[in-house]
This record gives C-alpha cells, sequence and structure tokens, in this order.
C-alpha cells in the first residue's frame, strides 16, 4: 500500500463549503448540467472537500508524489468522509486525485512503515473491522485519472461505481517489497473480481491497464482522460435524482450482506505478523535506495 516519497508539506485544516468555484460541462443526455466543482484552494498535501448541490468531491491532493497518503491525508480523508455521511443534502459522494497522473500510487513508504513495523497500525485502521467506506451507504463514484496502486487500489476496492481514464493503471506490488496489502484488499479484491485474476495481482504484484480492468469488473466503465471527472459526477447526479433512503438501503443491504467485518480483522492480525519480519524492513529499504531486496525468509 506505499509509495516513496520523502518531502511532505503541510497545509490548513479542511475548508468544508458549498457551491465553491462550479465549472460547468457539457449537459448530459436527458438535458441536465453536470457540473464539477472545484474544492477550496488548500496546500498541496492535504484533502479536499467541496460539496455542489447533492454530490460532495473528495480530492487527494498530493500530484507531486503521485497523491501518496501521509498520516496526516488518511485523517483528512476519513474527515471528509464524514463530512459528506453526516450532511443531508449530500446524496453522493465523488473521489478523485488531484492532476493527470495519478488516483494514488498508495502510502507514502517513508513516513508509514517505520511506524507501522513498530506495530502502530491503527494509524491506518483505527477499527479492525472496518477499512476505507466499509460504513458508508451513501454511493461513492471514483473518477480514476491514472495511477492507482497499492493503497490507492484499496480505497478503490470500498467505492461502488469507477470511472477509469484510458491510461489509468491498477496493482498491488507489496509482496515486491516484503509486505502484503492491509486496507482491505486480501477479502475485498477476490469478492470483486474473479479469484485468478485477483490471486495473479496479490501474488506478482502485477499490473492491469484500465481495458483489462474494465474486462474483469474492477471498473465500471473506461472513458479518454479528460472526460473522467465529467462522466463521474453525471454518475453522481444520476444516482442523486433517485430516492436517498432508497439508495442508501440498497447499498447497506448489499455492503452488509458480506459480512466483512470478521474478514477485516483477519487480514489485520496476519498482516502483523508480515510486519514483524526482517523482510517487511528489508523491501522497502530496498525499494528507497532502488536496489532489488534480499530477503531472508524471517
Amino acid at each position: 500500500m506505499f509509495h516513496d516519497a520523502t518531502t511532505t508539506r503541510l497545509a490548513p485544516p479542511l475548508a468544508f463549503g458549498k457551491n465553491e468555484e462550479v465549472r460547468p460541462v457539457p449537459a448530459s443526455e436527458d438535458g441536465s448540467k453536470a457540473r464539477i466543482v472545484a474544492p477550496a484552494t488548500i496546500a498541496e498535501g492535504d484533502v479536499g472537500y467541496a460539496v455542489d448541490g447533492p454530490v460532495a468531491l473528495i480530492t487527494l491532493d498530493r500530484p507531486s508524489a503521485h497523491n501518496a497518503l501521509t498520516i496526516k491525508m488518511i485523517r483528512r480523508l476519513a474527515e471528509a468522509t464524514d463530512a459528506a455521511r453526516q450532511d443531508d443534502d449530500v446524496r453522493a459522494i465523488v473521489l478523485t486525485g488531484a492532476g493527470e497522473k495519478a488516483f494514488s500510487a498508495g502510502g507514502d513508504l517513508g513516513e508509514l512503515i517505520p511506524r507501522l513495523t513498530r506495530g502502530e497500525l491503527d494509524i491506518l485502521i483505527p477499527d479492525p473491522s472496518k477499512r476505507f467506506f466499509s460504513d458508508v451507504f451513501k454511493p461513492v463514484i471514483a473518477a480514476v485519472n491514472g495511477l492507482c496502486l497499492a493503497g490507492g487500489l484499496e480505497i478503490l476496492l470500498g467505492t461502488d461505481i469507477r470511472i477509469a481514464a484510458d491510461h489509468a493503471i491498477f496493482g498491488v506490488p507489496e509482496v515486491r517489497w516484503g509486505l502484503v496489502p492491509g486496507g482491505g484488499t486480501h477479502v475485498r479484491l477476490p469478492q470483486q473480481i474473479p479469484w485468478a485474476i485477483a490471486m495473479r495481482l496479490l501474488l506478482t504484484g502485477d499490473h492491469l491497464d484500465a481495458g483489462t480492468a474494465a474486462l474483469h469488473g474492477l471498473v465500471t466503465e473506461v472513458v479518454p482522460a479528460a472526460a473522467v471527472r465529467e462522466r463521474a459526477f453525471e454518475v453522481a447526479r444520476g444516482i442523486s435524482r433517485n430516492a436517498p433512503v432508497a439508495v442508501r438501503t440498497a447499498k447497506e443491504i448489499a455492503v452488509r450482506a458480506l459480512g466483512n467485518e470478521s474478514r477485516f480483522a483477519l487480514e489485520l492480525a496476519l498482516n502483523e505478523r508480515v510486519l514483524r519480519t526482517d523482510d517487511a524492513v528489508e523491501g522497502p529499504r530496498a525499494f528507497v535506495e532502488k536496489r532489488s531486496p534480499i530477503y531472508r525468509n524471517r
């Protein structure tokens, strides 16, 4: 779930606001106007949040590091999610990454790994039975505009509808660096795509391009890069025209029927076993030093 990034610029608190800098886009098929909301100006290294009408936009904003997630950004994402969940006027959420190169390439390896290998798993998973968006029953639509790797894919697996740019790339390369993805991937990925494809991703660290991801059901549809956010908003607004209690209930039934809480707890327990190994220290160190890791099976 990790990405190498060496610098983090802190930003002021999230600006929670409504109707901020709305930029019009072409009308949808039913003649209604879809609109994109520009989040309030924030410094790089934060998470943007803005609301326009029934749609909340959450933006992972660290494009210089492919939107790699710092501890602060993970907390900000939780805050933005809670804000959308508690706002009765919000009927759907669009989640994206800043820039055109990445949704998110995962967690900030340099910041997160030392703390996780010391046993501080609660900085990433405060509740063992929950993962990204697992208790959010408002629809979440992902606009995937580039790299969606490691922790970025783990976030994606918690969304409901996924619009991918045609240059998007998907994968979980953790095993190459002595780690396993701990954000729900072992549970959700085999539920969402065929077993053999899920295991290929988990065991090899290979990537899928957008077309292949769509073929196997990992994403809903693929569109040109310039249209990915507009299409995500179009879908979100279409959902928002439906009865909100019915929509939330439909999602809640589907999520609760999976019964993933105990499965998430199992993943966390076994992930902790991996993080206690020497190999879990060696892999990230080799990644940062740009060399091949030397694993000792301990």
